[in-house]
């Protein structure tokens, strides 16, 4: 990172680390924690980079599987909040979001290829 210890641990300590130096560390790191702190914190989504590579079978099955539990529960919901397991409906519905959102974006970059170097 072209950093100190020093600076850092100061900086982790502080919670004051630059914002240009966040890639760096979570490279260094193997993680994104910050990256999806920040992210979950402004309200927003993090969803994973498509790979580009066509999607086999089963993954739709799975993205089918996914929104059919998602409604289950969210129909559950509606009818009985109280009763209702918040959690698990939450998660439901963020994994079912991010499924979409992966297959929407490996649409769109399909539409718009990058250069191949």
């Amino acid at each position: 990172m072209g950093v100190t210890h020093d600076s850092l641990y100061k900086w982790l300590a502080t919670g004051r680390m630059p914002a240009i130096l966040i890639p760096a560390y979570e490279l260094a790191c193997g993680c994104h924690y910050v990256t999806n702190w920040l992210a979950a914190s402004g309200g927003s989504l993090v969803v994973d980079m498509p790979t580009g590579r066509k999607a086999e079978g089963t993954e739709l099955l799975d993205m089918n599987s996914s929104c059919a539990a998602a409604l289950q529960l969210l129909t559950t919901f509606y009818a009985a909040p109280q009763a209702a397991d918040t959690e698990a409906t939450l998660a439901a519905l963020r994994l079912h979001l991010e499924q979409v959102a992966y297959h929407h974006h490996n649409v769109a970059q399909y539409a718009t290829p990058e250069l191949e170097f």
